[in-house]
């Protein structure tokens, strides 16, 4: 049984009520591609759950199905995020970049990327790796200052960061 047949919670059902009923009345919307919105609404509620490995396979099967490359990236992005919760670093950043193959607007995934490797920076200079921390942190800064410039507004630690470092020149920002 589908996950959205077996939510009990009125505002997942309302939704999943309301998505079926948008769907039915799409216009020119072909049934592979009702199908692989079905399969990436049961993987977002699975992944609200937490239920990683259930939303890992929906996401799965709505990419199987699924043609619009925007569409695409967003399930990329979202298999990302499960896999930087399950501390998958290295997943996380290559789905995060095939999001951004698709989708290169996608400042969520490129704000993810720049924490991941932040993080990784972080990592290398408490283990004495200077130099290879320094260049995780310049990666991370491409990053930011590409999402900074797609959402002006949005990032502000991330700006404060890039001018406290000296990354990013702040009237570029």
């Amino acid at each position: 049984m589908p996950r959205s047949m077996r939510n009990d919670n009125f505002i997942d059902k309302s939704f999943t009520v309301m998505a079926d009923m948008i769907l039915k009345m799409m216009p020119g919307v072909n049934r592979d591609e009702k199908k692989a919105f079905v399969y990436y609404r049961d993987g977002m509620s699975a992944q609200a759950d937490g239920d990683y490995a259930e939303a890992l396979d929906n996401y799965k099967e709505a990419l199987e199905l699924e043609e619009n490359l925007i569409d695409r990236s967003y399930i990329y992005y979202n298999m990302g995020l499960i896999e930087q919760s399950n501390g998958n670093i290295d997943e996380a950043l290559n789905l995060y970049q095939q999001s951004l193959d698709l989708n290169p607007r996608n400042c969520s995934a490129l704000n993810n990327i720049a924490v991941l490797l932040h993080y990784r920076g972080d990592r290398a200079i408490e283990a004495g790796k200077e130099e290879e921390g320094e260049e995780l942190f310049d990666r991370a800064a491409e990053y930011w200052i590409k999402a900074i410039r797609i959402a002006p507004g949005n990032y502000i630690e991330a700006q404060n960061w890039l001018k406290i470092t000296g990354r990013a020149n702040i009237n570029a920002l």
